[in-house]
């Protein structure tokens, strides 16, 4: 075994089995942001066999100061996050396969991008994606690890299918439109993000090295300007008995229908997102969070707001034309950055 996990086998937890268990392991990070950057970073270096790396944005100015895997070079050349931070790690560990997909995960690919997972890393920033990951994994058994990050605070949460509840026991609806701030509106320390990042890769590694019983259990909550810690126990959240993920087995954002929808808008460069949610968004609250971005107008119908090249145009339901580009990805990252989804 080489040399580079000497130090990590000497560590109690690991050894020498739990490493050789650990580079025949398969990990999936989904979103490749302040969380995913160093997820994907600690993974690479701990030696799984391979990253699956999936995300479908570009890399900005403004990801520099907390997505630890880019850099200014990698602006210049206009990379994908997904494709820079595969060039970037494979370079740190040449013996892990990184594999990367510039993509939105959704119904349609999820089973492809997933099937091999022997973990999910959630390096997301919207809940559509989450509840989409938590209906698969729970359908197929495989574990993943919530993460977020805003301001100065992050929360992450285990999820082991049949041994703890899962993400919709505890949240049961996505949130309503405009009610959850975002870091484009609300700004992030980078040392939350490799906090919550580094603990979700300490569970990872005992989740893959069959480490169950040192799992932590329940939801952990760190505001680390504050210096506050608070842990729900699994005793406090507990499974829904009703459940309708992991009681019922309806897994709902599994299904095409039921999943946002992003189309092209033929003769215009625009995109239009259509959300499922099905509640009313309060645009004058909207509006007030809005202002400290861009430009921002509207009235009783509609909200818009003016940013860089970009006009995102906002309907009380959800439905949102945004104009400045005709490519859904970049569409639905600026829709999940200023409205939330």
């Amino acid at each position: 075994m080489s040399e580079r996990y000497a130090r990590q086998i000497l560590f109690y937890g690991i050894g020498s089995q739990g490493q050789k268990i650990l580079m025949q392991k398969s990990a999936v990070l989904v979103g490749c942001g302040a969380l995913g950057c160093t997820s994907a970073n600690l993974l690479v270096r701990s030696g799984v066999k391979c990253l699956k790396i999936i995300d479908r944005d570009y890399i900005e100015e403004s990801n520099l100061q907390r997505q630890s895997l880019f850099d200014e070079e990698d602006i210049s050349k206009n990379l994908p996050k997904a494709v820079a931070a595969q060039k970037k790690l494979q370079k740190v560990n040449s013996h892990v396969r990184v594999e990367s997909f510039i993509a939105d995960l959704n119904p349609s690919n999820i089973e492809t991008l997933l099937e091999t997972a022997d973990i999910v890393i959630d390096g997301t920033d919207n809940f559509e994606t989450r509840f989409l990951v938590n209906d698969y994994c729970v359908k197929k058994g495989i574990p993943w690890i919530y993460g977020a990050c805003i301001g100065g605070m992050g929360l992450t949460m285990n999820i082991v299918p049949s041994k703890t509840p899962c993400f919709r026991c505890i949240l049961e609806n996505i949130p309503s439109f405009g009610t959850i701030e975002t870091c484009d509106t609300e700004g992030i320390i980078a040392p939350i993000a490799s906090m919550i990042a580094s603990i979700q890769v300490a569970e990872a590694l005992k989740i893959l090295t069959d480490n169950f019983e040192r799992l932590r259990k329940g939801l952990l909550q760190i505001d680390l300007w504050r210096n506050e810690m608070k842990r729900l126990y699994v005793e406090d959240i507990k499974e829904k008995s009703d459940c309708i993920t992991c009681k019922q087995r309806n897994y709902e954002f599994l299904l095409k229908n039921t999943y946002s929808l992003a189309t092209s808008l033929c003769g215009r460069n625009a995109v239009q997102i259509l959300h499922s949610n099905g509640s009313k968004l309060d645009l004058k609250r909207l509006a007030v969070r809005l202002e400290k971005v861009g430009d921002v107008s509207f009235n009783s119908f509609l909200l818009r707001l003016k940013i860089d090249k970009y006009e995102l145009t906002v309907f009380t339901d959800g439905r949102s034309i945004i104009t400045g580009t005709n490519d859904a990805s970049i569409a639905k990252g600026l829709y999940a950055k200023y409205i939330g989804m």
